[in-house]
């Protein structure tokens, strides 16, 4: 566990915390205000209704309460009344008990790259340690309360709920809109509050029958919960998943609080947002615009929440027929940029994930999908179903390219990037790749360990962004100044799969990336650096972290595994440098570590382009083989005209191939 000032006491304060702890009275002095955000008129409020109509407001929220924790017609898609039977007397994960029990003593796991942080026995909302943007926003996604239902559910102890109830009235006294701009920053940002409004709901189920959820507490959370919803209906985040994020939450308000008199309201701007933007966000070939396999991932299942949300309150015929068979294609993209061990590239500040998560998904998305075949591949680790008809695939709007040649643990899969502008999470890295071999990732992407905060922060964001430590071109080891590939060749055939790509990477420079998969076997990628700029032009590689082996004199790079798994990479040409460079990657939130990294470098002092030729050759043998390329008659990159031969080992391989280039 990491220690950071203030954070995880040593000590255990529970006891003398419960003790201490005063009850915040309810808030609201005109409890008529929250009957005022009711339909009284909605089935089973009738007698609600008259104790209101009396201004008997004590009794009107008894009767409200009692209404609540008897609803049978509103079903959560994770958390209903009828499973605390479920739970009971269940143990819970470790991981879970742990959050639940030290959020009771205020240790709250507000962030995976962070641990617990102690935010005192007087709750500190504003506290701060380290200057982490993340650290600040999640706090307010209240993170350890599912856990705390959860411990609530498994144990029956009245101290979860108690302790619930405490906090949730604490964050509402000291986090009034309006506190401050900075507090509005990070407490009111829309997307927290979009998921304080969909956690609470199966919050709500969890706690509503406990004696410590009072009527008076009832009108509180209430009035806390709408207030929230119309917030968010007014402060949309303008673009991004963040607008989906909302848009689907809002779903959830409107229809697990259907008795709320803006209920309607939120659900539909919810689904109507989300049907006008899965049209805007999801490209042709399936890509959510951001570009980042986890986001994308992320969006496949909001809009399928919104979705199952809807069906739970028969209103599923909002969302049309084009939508369900959109997220099904970003299911397909998500299969053609994967791995065969179901992970996929880090592209995009996108972490690391692993098998076990995505076969749930998987699993998930084939309740939805259940005659899609690969799909069901996937979700029974290939004992049912079919893998795709085909291998190497292009995703050309969004700028995924994969080469494969099969899509079981023996295969090889080169996915490359080559897109157009992503947004925040978008790195300045057009051209770069992950190549897997025999379940070995030999080039993963460096990740983006930490996302934003102050000029500390930053600056170990910045470096994982830099164009360098990505597999790609760069003039003075800058970044990009664009990254706005344009697409302009892609080829499949059984003996050559053919990939050319321009990026305007710098003024005055283009980049284009010629890669071409030679007998479903190894890799020759030429590239070029065209125009008029002037200086050093160096191609970029990092491998995963192990031991490699540098020979100058050929231009050369392998790694050095001892499983007959190994890479050469090797570049062709005269004047070429070969420089070793700092190389890191990052798998999780604040976890790095190094790894071997290297460029080959040329000088371009004129007008004309300058070119590399580099072969990745994956090999079993002890010894690397040895490799030529020789340009032949008719090669010309300039006009397209690919004509050259590679010898590995003694044996030749003449490859052609004319190329639309202008």
């Amino acid at each position: 566990m990491k220690k950071f000032p203030k954070l995880m006491l040593t000590f255990l304060v529970m006891p003398a915390l419960l003790a201490a702890q005063e009850k915040p009275q309810t808030r609201l002095e005109q409890p008529e205000e929250v009957f005022a955000r009711l339909n009284l008129d909605y089935p089973g409020l009738a007698n609600v209704k008259k104790l209101v109509d009396k201004k008997d407001y004590q009794q009107a929220a008894a009767a409200l309460l009692n209404y609540y924790r008897h609803r049978t017609g509103i079903k959560h898609p994770d958390y209903n009344l009828e499973d605390k039977a479920r739970y009971a007397g269940k143990k819970l994960p470790a991981g879970v008990q742990e959050k639940a029990d030290k959020g009771m003593q205020h240790l709250f796991y507000v962030h995976p790259g962070y641990g617990f942080i102690d935010y005192g026995k007087d709750i500190n909302w504003q506290y701060w340690p380290i200057k982490d943007n993340e650290i600040r926003w999640q706090l307010h996604r209240t993170y350890w309360w599912e856990p705390m239902g959860l411990a609530y559910w498994s144990s029956g102890d009245e101290k979860y709920a108690k302790e619930w109830v405490f906090q949730y009235r604490d964050w509402i006294k000291k986090n009034p809109l309006g506190l401050s701009a900075d507090n509005d920053r990070f407490a009111w940002r829309p997307l927290e509050v979009a998921t304080r409004i969909q956690d609470q709901t199966g919050l709500f189920n969890m706690f509503v029958s406990s004696p410590n959820f009072t009527p008076d507490f009832l009108l509180d959370f209430l009035e806390n919960y709408a207030r929230h919803a119309d917030y968010l209906l007014a402060n949309y985040t303008k673009v991004g998943n963040h607008l989906l994020f909302e848009a689907q939450r809002m779903v959830y308000a409107g229809c697990f609080f259907p008795e709320l008199k803006n209920a309607e309201k939120w659900r539909q701007s919810g689904i109507e947002k989300l049907n006008t933007e899965i049209g805007k966000q999801i490209y042709p070939d399936g890509l959510q615009f951001e570009l980042s396999p986890n986001y994308h991932v992320a969006t496949v299942n909001i809009f399928l929440k919104a979705l199952r949300m809807a069906q739970l309150s028969g209103l599923d015929n909002e969302f049309p027929a084009s939508y369900k068979a959109t997220i099904e294609k970003m299911i397909m993209a998500l299969v053609n940029f994967s791995f065969p061990d179901y992970t996929y590239p880090m592209f995009g500040d996108a972490k690391l994930v692993h098998k076990d998560e995505m076969v749930k998904q998987y699993k998930s998305w084939l309740e939805v999908f259940p005659q899609n075949k690969i799909i069901r591949y996937y979700a029974t680790e290939g004992k049912e179903g079919n893998p795709p008809a085909y291998l190497s695939s292009a995703l050309k709007t969004g700028g995924f390219y994969t080469f494969r040649n099969g899509w079981d643990e023996k295969s090889t899969v080169m996915v490359l990037r080559a897109s157009p502008p992503g947004f925040f999470h978008s790195q300045p890295d057009n051209g770069t790749f992950d190549l897997w071999v025999k379940g070995r990732n030999f080039m993963p992407d460096a990740g983006c360990y930490v996302y934003s905060g102050n000029a500390e922060i930053l600056k170990l964001r910045n470096w994982y962004r830099q164009t360098m430590v990505h597999k790609t071109l760069t003039l003075d080891n800058k970044n990009q100044d664009s990254t706005n590939a344009k697409f302009i060749y892609w080829k499949t055939s059984p003996s050559l799969d053919v990939l050319v790509y321009e990026n305007p990477s710098y003024t005055n420079l283009k980049h284009r990336r010629t890669v071409l998969f030679v007998d479903k076997s190894y890799f020759v990628i030429l590239d070029q650096a065209i125009g008029t700029a002037q200086g050093t032009i160096g191609i970029h590689f990092q491998l995963a972290e192990g031991n490699s082996v540098t020979n100058t004199a050929q231009s050369s790079v392998r790694t050095d595994f001892d499983d007959n798994n190994n890479l050469l990479i090797q570049t062709f040409g005269k004047d070429i440098k070969t420089t070793e460079e700092e190389g890191k990657v990052s798998y999780a939130y604040r976890q790095e570590k190094p790894r071997p990294a290297f460029a080959f470098e040329k000088q371009k002092t004129v007008n004309e382009p300058v070119n590399f030729t580099t072969v990745l050759y994956p090999y079993a043998t002890a010894k690397a083989p040895v490799i030529t390329v020789t340009p032949d008659s008719k090669m010309d990159l300039n006009t397209g005209i690919i004509d050259l031969t590679v010898n590995v080992a003694g044996k030749q391989r003449h490859i052609t191939e004319q190329v639309p280039v202008k």
